[in-house]
């Protein structure tokens, strides 16, 4: 595993060492130990799979609040994303910030994503689908979200002929410190 920080502190791609032969590709996707020596969570506590049959498909962006903040680190097994980390971390240098990556199952990079940092993504092909490893248990009472297109964050999302977007997901307010 060779772990790529981006521009946000604590936000790597994690790049697999994939070991191929005529049977086909291998690649370990957890290893703790790589993840303690780097000091990010190497714990998983769910595990979770999202399904997404449309191209243009946005959910997030998520994080979860104190006591049970999360890390996450997410996979795109079929398809391709475009999959965002946006710093809410007031005491961060880059609060407010994002940085993106394109996740594909033909080059199944993952993405790390610390405490404090929201996750959305949006798909770029028909039948996506992304794995998603948590270091907490979902709280519903700790559970916040911002909106995909906050002017406060001005992510860059890929034109899409179509967006589909839950309710939930398009109704947060405006993000406020």
């Amino acid at each position: 595993m060779k772990f790529i920080e981006q521009n946000i502190p604590g936000v790597f791609l994690i790049e697999l060492d994939l070991i191929k032969d005529e049977r086909g590709v291998f690649a370990r996707v957890w290893d703790e130990e790589e993840f303690k020596r780097r000091g990010l969570f190497s714990r998983i506590v769910h595990a979770n799979i999202s399904g997404n049959p449309h191209t243009g498909t946005l959910r997030g962006l998520h994080y979860q609040v104190a006591p049970h903040e999360e890390a996450k680190i997410v996979q795109c097994s079929r398809g391709a994303i475009f999959d965002v980390a946006l710093d809410l971390r007031p005491k961060s240098r880059t609060f407010k910030k994002w940085c993106s990556v394109e996740l594909s199952a033909d080059t199944p990079h993952m993405f790390y994503i610390p405490q404090g940092v929201a996750h959305g993504f949006q798909t770029l092909e028909d039948n996506s689908e992304v794995l998603y490893f948590m270091s907490e248990a979902y709280y519903p009472e700790s559970a916040r979200g911002v909106r995909w297109d906050d002017p406060a964050f001005a992510i860059k999302w890929p034109a899409a002929k179509r967006r589909i977007i839950s309710k939930k997901d398009s109704s947060y307010l405006d993000f406020q410190i």
